[in-house]
């Protein structure tokens, strides 16, 4: 399940997708929008996406880390719009029949997202507006 959502993702609803016979692990990755950066008070985030190409690649990401890492499979669900400090704004779940290859293909996942999916995000300071640019150091 790969999904780009207006409103919080059910986590209860991604897991249930992931209990299979043969899944012995879940991992799990669950980012929050928060409420300082660098200094800055942030009072929202606003991401925006391309969405149809947002899709294609994260489906690229999650058959790369299958086929990678050996796992059953992967839910990737990134919100969209804006969110309040505190708010999900990415889940990623990964089923295994082991805990090492679903905590790595997590990780693989979460890093190649943030690398190479059109997503973009502007923090709302009392200041005004910054584009989010990549990783931070």
């Amino acid at each position: 399940m790969i999904r780009l959502v207006s409103v919080e993702p059910s986590i209860d609803e991604a897991l249930r997708e992931l209990r299979l016979r043969r899944v012995g692990a879940i991992a799990a990755f669950i980012g929050i929008v928060r409420g300082e950066t660098e200094g800055r008070t942030i009072e929202a985030l606003e991401v925006e996406a391309y969405e149809e190409m947002a899709l294609r690649e994260l489906e690229r990401i999650r058959a790369e880390a299958l086929e990678r890492f050996g796992v059953e499979e992967a839910v990737i669900l990134h919100r969209v719009g804006r969110l309040k400090v505190g708010e999900i704004i990415l889940v990623i779940l990964v089923a295994s029949a082991h805990r090492d290859e679903a905590f790595k293909a997590c990780r693989y996942i979460l890093e190649e997202l943030k690398r190479r999916a059109p997503l973009w995000k502007r923090e709302i300071t009392p200041e005004g507006a910054i584009w989010v640019e990549g990783e931070r150091a």
